[in-house]
């Protein structure tokens, strides 16, 4: 998904994270099963209706990109969709889901990222780049260059700072606007298991960068964080988050048991 990683990439500018102007309310009182006794209900995300401050501007290369990762998850789950395009990429990246655990999924996932780079290339970037200068040098060139390559999945993100946990600030952020990936989709177990967990530790592990990411399921906006260490699961709110209102599952489910709540995802 980042091909490019070691090429030296243009220089992008960097922008401040953008405050969520057009959030609204986290919780709805709508209910839904699940033998879970707590009372939290869906996340009603942002209505798609209202408009965005700016749209992506489809590159020549977008299509190459698209049809490189989709065909990667596709030798992984071992089917395709008959859908072409974007819409195709969704239907298998829930199939990637398909009889597999949790866990299981974001193993597959990580195979998927991994399959993406020579293995070479990776080695050598987590050996010679990303000791230079405590890790700096190597997070602020795979934000840069996740910028450059990843909006034709998540759509509108720019590079921004972040604060470490030392003090100091770095560079080395990317700020998804409005995260396409999880606005198709419509699942918080797709969001975390296919793209949060193992893009987390796809960097860590086979970069030597770590990187938390933090979506936000109201407004669907979701912050990278390059040379931030992730919280352990159970520390981690996301993995806890309940279905999104518009999940077509968390649907169903209200609609057979309207006197239980919901919890959290079934697929988190």
């Amino acid at each position: 998904m980042k091909a490019v990683a070691l090429l030296r990439p243009p220089y992008i500018p960097s922008f401040p994270s953008r405050p969520h102007f057009y959030c609204l309310p986290k919780r709805t009182n709508l209910p839904a099963s699940c033998s879970s006794h707590r009372t939290e209900s869906p996340v009603k995300a942002e209505d798609s209706t209202i408009p965005r401050s700016e749209e992506y501007r489809y590159q020549f290369y977008d299509d190459w990109f698209l049809d490189l990762f989709r065909n990667k998850m596709v030798k992984e789950v071992g089917w395709d969709s008959e859908k072409a395009g974007y819409d195709g990429l969704i239907e298998v990246a829930s199939r990637l889901m398909l009889r597999r655990t949790p866990s299981d999924t974001t193993d597959a996932a990580v195979r998927i990222l991994r399959s993406l780079f020579p293995p070479f290339l990776l080695h050598l970037y987590k050996s010679l780049v990303s000791p230079i200068g405590g890790g700096k040098l190597a997070a602020m060139m795979v934000a840069r260059v996740t910028v450059i390559t990843c909006q034709w999945l998540m759509g509108i993100c720019k590079v921004n700072s972040v604060d470490l946990p030392d003090g100091s600030s770095w560079e080395s952020g990317v700020f998804v606007e409005r995260c396409k990936y999880l606005e198709e989709s419509k699942c918080v177990g797709i969001c975390v298991n296919t793209c949060k967990l193992p893009t987390q530790t796809f960097f860590k592990d086979y970069m030597g960068i770590p990187l938390l990411m933090e979506p936000n399921f109201n407004d669907y906006s979701c912050q990278f964080k390059f040379g931030v260490l992730p919280p352990l699961p159970e520390d981690d709110g996301t993995l806890k988050e309940p279905c999104l209102e518009v999940c077509p599952i968390a649907s169903k489910r209200r609609g057979a048991a309207s006197d239980m709540v919901i919890m959290r995802c079934p697929k988190a």
